[in-house]
């Protein structure tokens, strides 16, 4: 696949605005041209980017035209209207860039009738006139269907500070009867309303059946309940959090605690610490669980799965307290992780004669009872790092991390000194990257307003606003670099932080201290020769240098296809249909994720914490739509078609940023 961001037609505006202007009438002007937009209205090289307002799924519109041609096409479908300018306009300035934000809402009059957000980021065109540089609309609520993002507590269940609504957007409070968190009665009461025929007291038959109870089950699971929609959660797990609380000991997450929270409150309260555990996961999943009686049912695992296309059912064989079932449901979302099925481990010869122990990153837990012992980490990336940190700690003989690839460090002096970001192939401090969460990510912000902020805006231009600000970072922090260099770890230090997420979906580390072992030796890295077999105590590397060692951990990644999955569930036929899961098409957006997946009532989920909270809204707004027997129209016109540019290419390191 082609990582087609940098050779997308994008720019990022140089005009100069002035301190002194009067926002609120510039914002004022834009109102009366949403209706008929014409190419004359952008920059040439203007995005919009839909989040399934008037297209029934994610897409990126480039240049003037296309998205001229798009909203006409669009607005013959949806008969858009009662645009309407909302909060303050803001001046933005990013280094030499700078551009006006506007937001505004409206209505579509199709069906379904929807009500929408946006924003338009506004800059002074060549002829002096004021001009679209970027358009972004956002699928809010469906007209006469309850909010999404709004869901009370079960009776006596605390309310853990403000809830994460956006006062004024969807303008709908409706919130449904909730279920057991268990469970095992299926069903108690929903909403009868707007789809949801009550039907489906017997635990049996569902409009909605989410499989896997991780952080996309769990927030697209609550979701559906705020909707209205009857579903279930199917887990394999005996408690909900355990997708977490079964990793090994040491792990922490690596985003800012404002980050992580489930949809509707604050799921960790600043009693919380600053960087979560696991424990710290898994606890706050379950208590938000139980707050709002989201219907999982644990210790479940799914069989197989078949589609009956003249009834558009699914029915799905599952085990569950000990014994097979049979549920139906007319829609599925596949939430059981995109990148980490089949753990990979390389081969080398004259495994049998080795006398020690060798295991996968998936299998490790810790380091217990591995004092004195010599240990061999295969691979740079962030559990790489965690587990070699574990052996330090443990008071192991020797620690020797098996480079196999340039590794990218991000850096950052936010809060905790010393967290320090590093890629697989790329190498980009991360400061900035934690400072632009914590403007988005704050008490002060509710979390659905600050998703906006951080998800919205295209992909390719936020890729070049991030790594412009990441490299002048990593131009002021040389040392830190260097160090690791002269201790033999191999860098790149100027990489595309968007490479490693979607398309290496990871291979990445957040350093919380591995890289100042590194450079001070405490941790040996081997990087000039790969091992190519077994000893007794090691491996021989192919210049003939031995490596000693009682213990070899494999963090060596995944083969993370989720078609192979999908096939092995619910057959070929249907795999053949699906999209390939994650990775980016040629406009840009996420493949096979959040959107249509190719097959008729069949949804993909997963990604990091963030990802999993917001675009799960759309996911459940679809299969509300289709529940109501109105689905989101979906529209295939204006595809952007990849086209390898030589700017894209030299952009690809970034260098020159």
């Amino acid at each position: 696949m082609v990582y087609c961001l940098p050779d997308l037609p994008v720019s990022l505006p140089t005009a100069t605005i002035p301190d002194y202007l009067d926002l609120e009438a510039l914002a004022n002007s834009f109102q009366p041209i949403l209706e008929n937009l014409i190419p004359e209205q952008f920059v040439k090289d203007a995005v919009w980017r839909d989040h399934f307002a008037v297209t029934g799924s994610m897409r990126s519109f480039y240049g003037s035209d296309s998205i001229a041609a798009a909203w006409k096409d669009t607005s013959k479908i949806h008969d858009p209207s009662s645009f309407s300018i909302t909060g303050k306009p803001h001046l933005v300035r990013i280094v030499k860039h700078s551009w006006v934000e506007i937001g505004f809402s409206f209505v579509t009059n199709g069906t379904p009738a929807l009500t929408c957000s946006g924003f338009l980021s506004v800059v002074p065109g060549d002829d002096g006139t004021w001009k679209i540089w970027l358009l972004k609309t956002i699928l809010e609520a469906i007209q006469g269907a309850p909010s999404c993002d709004e869901l009370k507590p079960v009776d006596g269940m605390p309310n853990t500070g403000p809830t994460n609504g956006i006062n004024g957007v969807n303008g709908v409070k409706g919130v449904n009867e909730v279920n057991g968190v268990n469970g095992t009665n299926g069903i108690s009461h929903l909403n009868g309303s707007n789809g949801t025929n009550g039907s489906h007291f017997n635990g049996k038959d569902f409009e909605c059946i989410v499989v896997g109870g991780g952080q996309s089950g769990l927030g697209v699971g609550g979701r559906l309940q705020a909707l209205g929609v009857s579903y279930v959660i199917l887990d394999k797990h005996s408690e909900v959090g355990d997708c977490w609380r079964t990793r090994y000991d040491s792990v922490k997450l690596h985003t800012i605690r404002e980050f992580a929270h489930l949809p509707f409150d604050r799921t960790f309260p600043s009693t919380y610490q600053q960087w979560l555990t696991k424990d710290d996961m898994a606890r706050g999943y379950q208590d938000w669980a139980k707050k709002f009686g989201i219907n999982i049912w644990l210790s479940t695992s799914l069989e197989s799965g078949s589609y009956d296309e003249a009834k558009d059912t699914w029915t799905l064989k599952i085990y569950r307290e000990g014994k097979e079932e049979t549920i139906t449901c007319a829609s599925v979302v596949f939430a059981v992780g995109g990148g980490c099925q089949f753990p990979v481990t390389p081969s080398y010869e004259n495994r049998g004669t080795f006398k020690g122990l060798t295991l996968h990153s998936a299998d490790y837990k810790s380091c217990d009872g591995w004092a004195g012992k010599h240990g061999i980490v295969v691979g740079t990336a962030n559990t790489a790092h965690d587990v070699a940190e574990d052996m330090l700690a443990a008071g192991m003989a020797s620690v020797t991390m098996i480079q196999r690839n340039k590794t990218c460090e991000y850096a950052t002096s936010v809060s905790s000194p010393n967290i320090v970001l590093i890629f697989c192939i790329v190498v980009i401090p991360i400061e900035h990257y934690m400072g632009t969460h914590e403007r988005a990510y704050n008490e002060q912000l509710p979390t659905e307003t600050g998703d906006r902020i951080f998800f919205t805006a295209p992909m390719a231009v936020g890729r070049l606003l991030g790594l412009m600000n990441l490299h002048n970072k990593i131009r002021n922090d040389s040392e830190r670099f260097d160090a690791l260099e002269r201790a033999g770890f191999k860098l790149d230090r100027f990489g595309d932080l968007m490479y490693c997420m979607y398309e290496r979906f990871g291979g990445h580390y957040m350093d919380v201290g591995g890289s100042g072992k590194i450079a001070q030796g405490q941790i040996k890295v081997k990087t000039d020769s790969l091992p190519i077999r077994y000893t007794e105590d090691g491996l021989e590397c192919a210049d003939g240098s031995h490596l000693k060692a009682d213990v070899i951990v494999f963090a060596t990644g995944f083969v993370g296809n989720l078609k192979l999955i999908v096939a092995e569930i619910f057959g070929h036929e249907v795999a053949n249909k699906v999209e390939h899961f994650w990775g980016l098409n040629d406009e840009g957006e996420l493949q096979g994720a959040f959107g249509p997946s190719g097959h008729p009532g069949f949804w993909m989920h997963g990604g990091a914490v963030g990802q999993s909270r917001f675009y799960g809204r759309f996911i459940a707004l679809q299969i509300k739509a289709r529940a109501m027997g109105t689905p989101l129209p979906v529209y295939d016109g204006q595809r952007h078609k990849y086209v390898k540019s030589p700017k894209g290419a030299q952009l690809l390191g970034m260098n020159r940023l």
